[in-house]
């Protein structure tokens, strides 16, 4: 499982150097091979490639007329590519969605559970900061049993 927040740098050619914490369980886990995509252009979801096949296989049993489906595959692919871990750990965001989320120098790389995200470190500090977590927020995670 991937979990905390692990800052990191990516580098001018876009490569996000995956946090030791990060890649540890991946080195133990799954191969080298990841699908990095987006559903809004602001955070980039970085998914172990075995955990995003297990979602293909969930949405290739839905009806291909299926309208969120479709929006869902629209999003994902827009932004997405498949990339292949480095010798030296490193994940080359793609440039289109590295642009958009405004992925460069220092981002938050945080683990959520199957998957990663990363995120401009300021702009994330912000938004945290912005949307408090609220007693609404309390009630919902306890009718979760959380």
């Amino acid at each position: 499982m991937f979990r905390g927040n692990h800052p990191t740098r990516v580098d001018e050619k876009g490569r996000l150097k995956v946090p030791a914490e990060f890649k540890r369980v991946v080195d133990e886990k799954y191969s080298t091979k990841f699908y990095i995509t987006s559903l809004d252009g602001k955070v980039a979801q970085v998914y172990p490639f075995e955990e995003w096949e297990r979602i293909e296989q969930k949405l290739a049993g839905l009806s291909t007329f299926n309208p969120t489906k479709k929006k869902f595959l629209e999003r994902v692919n827009y932004w997405g590519q498949e990339v292949e871990m480095d010798g030296q750990g490193r994940l080359l965001v793609p440039q289109l969605l590295r642009d958009a989320a405004q992925i460069k120098g220092e981002v938050a790389v945080l683990g959520n559970l199957t998957y990663l995200e990363v995120r401009n470190l300021e702009l994330f500090r912000k938004q945290i900061e912005d949307e408090q977590f609220t007693p609404e927020d309390e009630k919902t995670l306890d009718e979760l049993g959380i």
